[in-house]
């Protein structure tokens, strides 16, 4: 998220509002291909959501200076906590990806 918010900065971008999160950015590439490597879920539109919100929140600490403080990204993460959903119930048991997966 750094790394993206930082790049929207280097090409100018001042409000966080012009940065978004679809299924065709980078942003989500990246994260897809780092935590949904074989595509095996459907990634829910609410991700996208908490994606986009957290690179904003990155976006605006580093604009703003924060980010000299060491512990400038706890409050990003206090932000990212309240927006914690509910794991589903099928994501709780160690087989749940074989059962997809035979779906």
């Amino acid at each position: 998220m750094e790394k993206f918010a930082r790049q929207a900065i280097m090409e100018g971008v001042t409000d966080p509002k012009k940065l978004t999160v679809t299924r065709d950015s980078e942003l989500f590439r990246a994260l897809n291909m780092h935590y949904n490597k074989a595509n095996d879920f459907q990634v829910p539109v609410r991700f996208l959501e908490v994606a986009e919100t957290t690179l904003r929140e990155f976006f605006s600490s580093i604009i703003t200076g924060k980010d000299t403080d060491p512990s400038w990204k706890k409050s990003i993460y206090k932000v990212i906590a309240k927006l914690d959903g509910e794991i589903p119930e099928s994501f709780k048991f160690q087989t749940s990806l074989q059962d997809f997966v035979s779906l």
